[in-house]
């Protein structure tokens, strides 16, 4: 059986006060992610479609009425009712209402009396508050009209109402008639009341008002008005600036009387706004946000029509990329185009895209590589300006433009080498111009923003465009300027001019792979910027310090390598010791690149670090990094000798001793042994092979190590191994005869042969042929011995 108790019927209250029926349903409460917050769900009876969605808000006043009615207001002027089949359901709900907003269940209303009746009253307002009446527009009302509009501003309510008082009764054009009055007769009070009256209709932020003051014939008038500010000691002179001073130039006859209107219009308000009224404070901040808006609107009507002018576009870049067109006439053409696209920042995404797409097709980027490079220095900024709007909406249709040039361009004249050519030889003390060209370069080389698709990939093309055509042009004074082991040149404007190259060169290594890896290590470059650590400018030192940070940084073993083996430490280890411990950022960066260094455990790095620099760094003690630095690398020392010896014991003694001498105690213990167990068996044949095999192994292994000792003596130790040698034979001799039972001294033949043998080879071992190396295998070969002694 249905369930009766949640059964609800749905109303609305219509704009003619009468309660619509919305529908029947049944009501839940629960959590609704979306509107983040516990909400009363109404779920119609017959399909089960959503009839109610309403999240229970702190601030809106539910009301309980006749037991199984709730009633609350949705929003401005949208009541809304729950009429319950039965009371337990209302009940239920009532109380889950009341849960929520912390309140009793018992009370039939969750807002205090007094609030509600407060809410009640100023919503009504604007049905029952009567109108604002006007006093009659006379020079002896003045001072009533201008409290009249000061007391109706404290209320949204009264606002509205006053408002519509002053559009109906054409009050505007009233009021102004009364201001030439008071020009003519010299009436300053009057004057005065007639700036606050002005001032306080801005402050009401209606469009419609605007409309009236903004027009071409009562602007100057309203204007007028505003020159008249009580605390001033005399009135400002806003109508004869924009009269005589203000002079409108058109770059380009501009047929359409709309669009002339409403350039004229938009400069005229946006003065209005920015210098004629008094700065807002914060409480008044958003007052004036329908001016702001209807200077907005102004400025995207402008940038349509133009646009929609394509005679107009057309003209103006075919003047601007005229060679026989003159630098005045280029300047206004380009101060023009930048005030065009300074608008268009107006528009939304979809226009915006659509205005610099049509820009691009009209040839907007050809047009800025003659405007870059001219001599004005109008000009030039306001190019600089026009390519940082285009790269900062869409840097892929200024890499597109670059990539075409390829194979159709020289290299000088290349846009993105034009930008870098302009950066170098920016003559602003300052460097103004060459910084916003660094940051276009920023944006440019990002592969943030840099485009990947099936069929085509923009970050590879265009990097590799970059550093085949355009980065020897941009490292090209840093080359210049570290040929020796001091800087060349310490100008401020040079230094500055590097301190920019090296922060775009940064921002390359840490964004680009390959490609500066490439560019750093062909061309030397880490060791050229290092030479800046001995300027005398500090930001410069700091700025090379950087960029041997940031490849550090990637902790990349063929930088490392490089590194090391160009002993690229030296120059910041004598920058170190240059500073002389003093507290400064020089000082906290170095320590902070070798902290890095031992932090990350870059072992080759630190090995180099602790070997080449130890005896400077280890008297650095008010800093525990070097210390800790020296510990990292002792600590790896040690690793790497236990594991040579964990590697040497792994390998088998008797293999061992054909590298390593053996100590003759070990020696003895080992004979001594193999005689011991010798005696455990009778003299026959079986041991015999036994032996010998044991004697053999110990004969390849004892000439093993004779030959490799061999090898490190000199001629003049003949002697001294001749004798040694003699003295081995003599005990392999005996070992020999021992073993083969024998009690006679006496060497055989073969014997006396062998002993011939190894001192032939112990001398003459540097002009052995190889038919004596056969001689020499014929005689030790114990193959014949062996077959008849088994």
């Amino acid at each position: 059986m249905t369930d009766t108790r949640r059964r609800v019927k749905l109303y609305a209250l219509n704009a003619e006060r009468q309660w619509d029926d919305r529908g029947t349903g049944h009501v839940s409460s629960s959590y609704v992610e979306r509107l983040k917050g516990i909400s009363l769900l109404v779920r119609a009876e017959s399909d089960g479609s959503l009839l109610l969605e309403s999240k229970i808000q702190p601030d809106t006043a539910y009301q309980k009425q006749q037991e199984t009615l709730i009633v609350w207001s949705e929003g401005d002027n949208f009541d809304l009712a729950l009429s319950f089949q039965e009371k337990a359901g209302c009940d239920e709900i009532w109380e889950k209402i009341c849960q929520v907003l912390g309140k009793d269940p018992s009370v039939d209303i969750t807002q205090d009396i007094v609030e509600e009746s407060e809410d009640e009253r100023f919503d009504d307002m604007s049905d029952s508050a009567p109108p604002v009446e006007l006093p009659p527009c006379e020079l002896s009302r003045l001072e009533e009209i201008s409290e009249v509009m000061a007391n109706n501003l404290s209320s949204p309510v009264r606002k509205e109402k006053l408002a519509l008082a002053i559009e109906n009764e054409g009050y505007i054009r009233k009021l102004l008639n009364l201001f030439h009055m008071c020009e003519d007769l010299e009436n300053t009070e009057g004057l005065h009341y007639l700036y606050e009256i002005f001032k306080n209709i801005f402050m009401l932020n209606k469009n419609a008002l605007f409309e009236v003051m903004f027009g071409e014939e009562t602007i100057f008038d309203v204007v007028g008005c505003l020159e008249y500010d009580p605390t001033s000691p005399a009135p400002k002179r806003h109508r004869q600036y924009l009269k005589q001073l203000a002079r409108y130039k058109e770059v380009i006859p501009i047929t359409n009387p709309e669009l002339l209107a409403k350039i004229h219009q938009t400069y005229r308000v946006q003065y209005i706004q920015d210098v004629v009224l008094p700065t807002p404070s914060v409480f008044e901040d958003n007052m004036l946000s329908t001016l702001s808006s209807f200077i907005f609107f102004n400025k995207v009507e402008i940038v349509t029509l133009i646009q929609e002018d394509e005679k107009f576009l057309t003209e103006l870049f075919t003047l601007l990329t005229d060679e026989a067109t003159d630098d005045l006439k280029r300047r206004d053409l380009v101060l023009f185009l930048k005030e065009f696209c300074s608008f268009s920042q107006n528009l939304q995404p979809p226009a915006k895209e659509a205005f610099y797409k049509t820009l691009s097709t009209l040839g907007i980027l050809p047009s800025l590589e003659i405007t870059l490079g001219a001599d004005d220095p109008q000009t030039k900024t306001a190019s600089i300006d026009i390519l940082t709007y285009i790269v900062e909406f869409s840097p892929s249709v200024v890499r597109d433009y670059t990539l075409q040039q390829t194979n159709s361009t020289d290299e000088d004249q290349m846009l993105i080498n034009v930008v870098i050519e302009q950066m170098i030889c920016d003559t602003d003390p300052e460097l103004g111009g060459a910084v916003q060209l660094m940051g276009i370069l920023r944006i440019l080389l990002d592969p943030e923003n840099m485009l990947a698709s099936v069929n085509k990939s923009e970050k590879t093309d265009f990097l590799n465009y970059f550093y085949k055509y355009s980065v020897h042009v941009l490292i090209a004074p840093l080359l210049a300027n570290t040929v020796e082991d001091r800087p060349a040149k310490e100008d401020y404007q040079t230094v500055q001019l590097l301190g920019l190259i090296l922060e775009l060169l940064s921002f390359c290594v840490e964004h680009h792979t390959y490609h500066i890896k490439n560019c750093i290590l062909n061309k030397d470059l880490l060791r050229r910027i290092l030479v800046l650590m001995k300027s005398t400018h500090t930001f410069l030192v700091l700025c090379a310090l950087r960029f041997m940070r940031k490849i550090i940084a990637l902790k990349d073993e063929f930088y490392n390598r490089y590194i090391i083996k160009g002993n690229l430490f030296a120059p910041v280890v004598d920058a170190f010791v240059r500073n002389n411990g003093r507290y400064n950022l020089l000082d906290s960066a170095i320590l902070e690149m070798f902290e890095f260094i031992k932090l990350e455990d870059i072992r080759s790095l630190c090995s180099h670090v602790v070997e080449n620099f130890g005896k400077v760094l280890d008297d650095i003690d008010y800093v525990q990094t070097f210390k800790a630095l020296k510990l990292r690398y002792d600590q790896h020392q040690d690793k790497l000798k236990d594991r040579e010896r964990t590697a040497l014991d792994s390998v088998p003694s008797i293999l061992r001793n054909s590298r390593y001498r053996r100590d003759h105690r070990q020696l003895e213990e080992e004979e001594e042994m193999w005689f011991n167990e010798d005696d455990d068996f009778d003299d026959g044949e079986a041991v015999v092979p036994a032996t010998n095999e044991i004697l053999g192994k110990k004969l390849d292994s004892d000439l093993d190590s004779i030959g490799k000792i061999i090898e490190k003596k000199t001629d003049g130790n003949g002697p001294k191994l001749m004798n040694s040698s003699s003295k081995q034979t003599s005990i392999l001799n005996n070992l020999s005869n021992n073993s083969t039972g024998a009690s006679s001294p006496t060497p055989t033949s073969a014997d006396v042969k062998s002993t011939t043998l190894f001192k032939k080879a112990l001398v003459d071992y540097e002009g052995d042929s190889d038919e004596e190396e056969d001689d020499e295998g014929d005689i030790l070969t114990p193959s014949h011995k062996r077959a008849r002694l088994s």
